[in-house]
């Protein structure tokens, strides 16, 4: 079974999963990084996700590696741009950024990086990825040079979402972006989770447990947690507790 499978499988059975973000540009010793590997191993995290909106080092492929070397957790490419590939990876999130207009990131470094991409074995996972208003301006919103869909208008969001998935998309990303202020809301991400029936990504604010389960709670299948651990490694521990619980009462039903 592949990734995208295997997401959807759990959520027909209701069962959610945790992604950890990994910046490359973010990690300055291996030692923290051998640090969150061992707190993913310990904790049940689901997934890695490498990459960033700006990698300026040349990290993507030692981070990977050393993921590798440490963990059988899958690592997923998570690219902001065709340069962000790395054959060694399990799989790369194909991202069509369908909040904006920029054809850039809507198709043209999609076809830059196909010829690439399909010389390798990583698994392709063609997601939406909207961007959310935060309350400020995100490394994201800044470099791919588009507008945050507000953070009041659901049903734009769900119709963009809905939008994307007739389109063939297979998994719908919501991001607030790196460093948000404020999470995406519970009423966005039901909104959306109403609207679409492929697996809902969530990513960007949730820095604390209760963010994490109100995210799940909401729809997200899938939580992404990234800045927050840079700062607390141990809050992971309280929101893999959280997921736990979540799929014990879900295999239980």
């Amino acid at each position: 079974m592949n990734i995208i499978q295997s997401l959807r499988a759990r959520r027909e059975a209701g069962k959610k999963s945790i992604a950890i973000l990994i910046d490359p540009d973010k990690v300055e010793e291996p030692s923290h990084l051998n640090q969150l590997i061992n707190l993913a191993s310990e904790n049940c995290v689901d997934f890695f996700f490498v990459g960033g909106s700006l990698v300026t080092t040349i990290n993507l492929s030692e981070v990977v590696k050393q993921i590798k070397q440490n963990v059988t957790i899958p690592v997923i490419l998570f690219p902001g741009n065709s340069m962000q590939i790395d054959s060694s990876a399990d799989a790369i999130l194909f991202l069509s950024l369908i909040s904006g207009r920029n054809p850039e990131l809507l198709i043209g470094q999609h076809v830059i990086a196909a010829p690439v991409i399909r010389n390798t074995k990583l698994e392709v996972i063609p997601t939406g990825y909207m961007l959310i208003n935060s309350g400020r301006t995100t490394s994201v919103a800044y470099i791919s040079n588009t507008m945050p869909i507000p953070d009041d208008k659901y049903s734009l969001a769900a119709c963009t979402a809905m939008a994307g998935e007739m389109l063939g998309l297979q998994a719908m990303y919501l991001d607030a972006g790196s460093g948000a202020e404020k999470e995406i809301s519970a009423r966005m991400i039901a909104s959306v989770r109403k609207a679409i029936n492929v697996p809902l990504i969530v990513g960007g604010g949730i820095n604390t447990s209760q963010k994490a389960f109100k995210a799940l709670e909401a729809g997200a299948d899938m939580i992404v947690i990234g800045n927050a651990l840079e700062k607390e490694p141990e809050l992971l521990i309280e929101i893999a507790d959280k997921v736990y619980e979540w799929n014990q009462s879900a295999a239980g039903q």
